[in-house]
């Protein structure tokens, strides 16, 4: 199954926390990617597919729950957002990033960060795109 496959679920409660899940890994994403630290909600609907008035009700309630700080229509990490934010994104992509036992030596720099783990395995299988 494709992440295209994947919908959030059914109840609040879930979906509440999938968004916030997926808020957190792309404004970490976006930040790490040197995109900036500040989203609003229609940049959102760009990244995760959702109606800006959808993610703005999320993007609310992720400052009421201390995730995010809002300066009007712009929202950005808090220190607990960002801490989250790493932690939603590894485990999002570990499996992904995650060098096979043997395949690399400890000093690789794959060990260092998901992008370099990507960049590691896909340098090993033959699929680089400089």
């Amino acid at each position: 199954m494709s992440h295209e496959d994947l919908h959030p679920p059914k109840s609040a409660a879930l979906r509440a926390m999938y968004w916030r899940s997926e808020i957190l890994q792309v404004m970490y994403w976006l930040r790490g990617e040197g995109f900036g630290d500040v989203v609003d909600a229609p940049l959102l609907e760009r990244f995760l597919g959702v109606h800006a008035t959808i993610g703005l009700t999320y993007l609310d309630r992720l400052v009421e729950e201390g995730y995010l700080e809002r300066d009007g229509d712009w929202f950005v990490l808090s220190p607990t957002g960002l801490e989250q934010g790493a932690a939603e994104f590894a485990t999002a992509f570990s499996d992904f990033t995650r060098p096979a036992h043997g395949e690399c030596s400890e000093d690789c720099w794959c060990h260092a960060s998901a992008e370099e783990a990507a960049l590691c395995a896909a340098e090993r299988t033959g699929h680089v795109h400089e």
